[in-house]
């Protein structure tokens, strides 16, 4: 800037020559001429080039245009991108890769949303879980379909524990429960939820809830105390909200495909000790490292809670009782009862 503003005195004011202030500031001509048309400094944007990628761009373009087809929760990130495109052979930087994503989507239309800032929370070892649930697509026994998702995740060491289910039933988020606390080692002292209705059965003003007893029995039983966030404030658990987007790139894309339940979740417990080699975002040791430290500080297991789900029901005079639109037979004695 002082510059061009020495440039414009001497030429505009003190009359000297193009040439003479040239030769005076040790510039091209053609520099002084360009300085002389403006008042701001030049700005100079690097053009970024990608040799390596010049024999991929067509596939990683292909991809991105198929993805774009895609439900939101289905479409690969430029890191997911970047591991598919190694296996295909490319032996590029993942900057590249994501610079080139981030050019593309800029030029779809509808993709620009405003941001917003968040101050990140700080939790001590054992202090906090977070839980949350999620839709994902799977093949097992060779039929595409829908299951849940429970997620769980330490606050302090950032251990993931994800399994499924068919469905989002109580018994399921009691045994989702039992399971993650045998994972880990132990139960922290606060689980964070949503105002889930198989956790929460009324909501009054600020944090006061009314909790389900079935689900206060667990927490009685594990002795920790069951926390519900705002409605509508997924921030006040961002750890596991981010980790749903995470489990979803890292494990569920492209679609897996599993026998049945059982080899689908012990692949995923497989997947979340091996998840645990990350390095730690804020602390100089992988995640299971900090997580052996976290598990000192867990409440140690007696024995695992039982996760049924007791309903009172008349018996028709069939001998017949229905849960849930299904009918289940009992003795004779109990008709009517």
């Amino acid at each position: 800037m002082e510059t061009i503003g020495k440039i414009r005195r001497r030429h505009l004011v003190g009359n000297e020559s193009i040439s003479a202030v040239a030769r005076s500031l040790n510039l091209s001509r053609n520099t002084v001429k360009k300085y002389l048309k403006t008042t701001t400094a030049p700005q100079y944007q690097r053009q970024p080039r990608h040799p390596r990628l010049g024999a991929f761009m067509d596939t990683l373009n292909a991809w991105l245009e198929r993805d774009s087809q895609l439900p939101k929760a289905q479409r690969r990130t430029a890191r997911r991108l970047f591991e598919c495109l190694q296996a295909e052979g490319y032996g590029g930087a993942y900057d590249s890769i994501q610079r080139h994503v981030k050019a593309w989507k800029a030029t779809q239309p509808g993709t620009l949303t405003p941001k917003q800032a968040f101050v990140p929370l700080l939790f001590a070892p054992g202090e906090v879980c977070q839980f949350d649930w999620s839709y994902e697509q799977v093949v097992l026994g060779g039929i595409a379909q829908t299951i849940k998702l429970a997620h769980f995740r330490l606050a302090y060491s950032r251990q993931p524990f994800v399994i499924a289910y068919p469905r989002e039933t109580q018994e399921m988020v009691l045994d989702a429960h039992v399971q993650a606390f045998a994972f880990f080692g132990g139960a922290p002292r606060k689980v964070i939820y949503d105002n889930l209705k198989t956790v929460v059965d009324a909501i009054f003003t600020g944090k006061s809830r009314r909790f389900n007893s079935r689900h206060l029995a667990l927490a009685n039983h594990y002795l920790f105390e069951p926390v519900a966030c705002t409605p509508a404030s997924g921030w006040e658990k961002g750890q596991v909200e981010n980790q749903v987007g995470n489990i979803r790139e890292w494990l569920f894309t492209p679609t897996p495909r599993f026998a049945d339940f059982a080899a689908l979740n012990a692949h995923l417990a497989q997947r979340c000790h091996e998840l645990g080699q990350r390095q730690h975002p804020h602390q100089p040791v992988t995640v299971a490292e900090a997580w052996a430290d976290e598990r000192q500080q867990l409440t140690p297991i007696a024995m695992p809670f039982d996760s049924y789900v007791e309903q009172a029901l008349r018996v028709s005079s069939t001998c017949l009782v229905t849960i849930e639109r299904n009918r289940y037979s009992v003795p004779a004695q109990w008709a009517g009862k």
